[in-house]
């Protein structure tokens, strides 16, 4: 039986990171996985292949539409679906193999297979049985599923079948407004898919700035998207070739149908931990079936500690690795803190919608003063001459004190601008902290400075 001071169950974000960070702190670790590679969800069938298609995808509609204005003319590129797809997991495969280096230069142990935990102190993986002080479950999460929706990951796919249908469908439904659902929607519009987007509520990616939502929406249908909102998806029945969904409007009840060649269920994901045995064991669970912790993410049983999508909070891959740096950090003797205010979201589309803190929603429901600083990005001279002028940058700052309570980005490179926002309220800068900071010319981050004027005396290019 070997032992070890820390075991990990799951590879994917948060548990490979916190694996990593357990043994630069000293501490004997090991990392369940029962995937033939590390890295999880994100990195073998969701954020990082997702990304690759997007990238590729955005290339072709850059060729499409904008090359020839720039005097770059000849033939658009035509879609080998096969060589993108081998573009793709090529793409994957360097990172997992990164990940494997990383195990094996700060010495973890990758115990190949699928854990569970019969007792405190004890992890079993096939018929070994190992020791572990402290355990970390990282076990990550799963698609939901949806009543009346039968997915075959070959016609009604999750995510996962979404990434590599075996060919670019014609016509394309997709179950959800959220963000799988819209950035993988937007693959395949560029690809040529006819998308229609049916969603339950009445506004696209729900919990974000209703501003954002709005201009968001408006800009994917300039794309082609069309979209169904306030819709209850009833069914879906599958051939071999295509697939027609069933839905009602909540308006009036009336029932519906369109045909589709393929279906992307994009309804969220829940959390997985089958078979860990965490029912015998006496571990507490939320309502919602998500494992309870403490603010140490310590569970119920003392020595066994949860971090991720199994625990309550956005599902972010980000997030999950805050959570395993400071589980890490607590065992270790350490303190271990995540500020949970300060994570942001990002939309991989294009344009990138991305956010942090407050919306304005949340600072009226709970009656909150405070003060709009708004910046087009129309008047930056950078995503100007990248045809990339669609959107705006928002920030939210206290009314009395200026401090910036929240941000919101819908434009260029939104998902890296935002991370300036997030320093500065990690810091508690105000907005004129921010606005009397240099930035270079000409940048898209210049629309952040600008934002940030526009909450005192103005904006210079507005």
């Amino acid at each position: 039986m070997s032992s070890y001071d820390v075991i990990v169950i799951g590879s994917g974000p948060g548990g490979y990171v916190s694996a990593i960070r357990c043994a630069q702190l000293g501490l004997k670790t090991a990392c369940v996985e029962g995937r033939d590679t590390l890295g999880g969800t994100c990195l073998n069938v969701g954020c990082i292949p997702s990304k690759a298609l997007l990238h590729a995808s955005h290339m072709l509609h850059e060729a499409e539409h904008n090359f020839a204005e720039m005097g770059l003319k000849g033939k658009s590129p035509s879609v080998d679906w096969k060589q993108m797809q081998a573009y793709k997991q090529g793409t994957v495969d360097g990172n997992t193999k990164g990940i494997e280096f990383l195990f094996k230069k700060n010495k973890i142990d990758w115990i190949k297979g699928w854990a569970s935990i019969p007792e405190v102190g004890k992890v079993k993986v096939g018929d070994d049985l190992h020791e572990a002080k402290n355990i970390i479950i990282a076990s990550g999460s799963v698609p939901s599923s949806l009543p009346g929706v039968e997915v075959d990951e070959k016609i009604v796919v999750t995510s996962t079948g979404a990434l590599s249908l075996s060919k670019t469908p014609k016509r394309l439904v997709v179950i959800g407004a959220g963000v799988i659902g819209l950035e993988l929607g937007s693959v395949y519009a560029r690809l040529g898919s006819e998308v229609t987007v049916v969603e339950y509520l009445d506004a696209v990616t729900p919990g974000m700035d209703a501003e954002v939502q709005k201009v968001f929406q408006r800009m994917l249908k300039k794309q082609g998207f069309k979209f169904i909102m306030g819709a209850a998806v009833q069914s879906t029945k599958a051939t071999k070739t295509k697939a027609t969904v069933t839905y009602k409007l909540r308006k009036d009840d009336s029932e519906h149908e369109i045909d589709a060649d393929a279906v992307l269920l994009a309804t969220g994901r829940q959390p997985y931990h089958d078979g860990l045995g965490l029912d015998a064991l006496g571990i507490k669970m939320t309502d919602r079936g998500q494992i309870a912790v403490n603010d140490h993410w310590e569970t119920s049983i003392k020595g066994v500690y949860a971090i991720g999508d199994v625990i309550e909070g956005p599902m972010l891959a980000h997030k999950a690795e805050d959570e395993g740096l400071a589980a890490a950090e607590v065992i270790a003797g350490k303190h271990g803190h995540v500020n949970y205010s300060v994570i942001p979201g990002v939309i991989y589309t294009h344009p990138e919608v991305a956010n942090v803190g407050e919306t304005e929603e949340t600072l009226k429901k709970a009656g909150r003063a405070y003060k709009v600083g708004k910046f087009s990005f129309m008047g930056n001279a950078r995503a100007k001459a990248n045809f990339a002028g669609d959107g705006f940058v928002k920030i939210l700052a206290d009314k009395d004190t200026d401090r910036i309570l929240g941000c919101h980005i819908i434009g260029p490179s939104a998902g890296d601008l935002i991370h300036e926002i997030c320093v500065a309220m990690e810091f508690g800068a105000s907005a004129q902290d921010l606005a009397m900071t240099c930035h270079a010319h000409p940048t898209y981050s210049e629309a952040v400075r600008e934002a940030a004027l526009a909450c005192g005396d103005g904006a210079i290019h507005a």
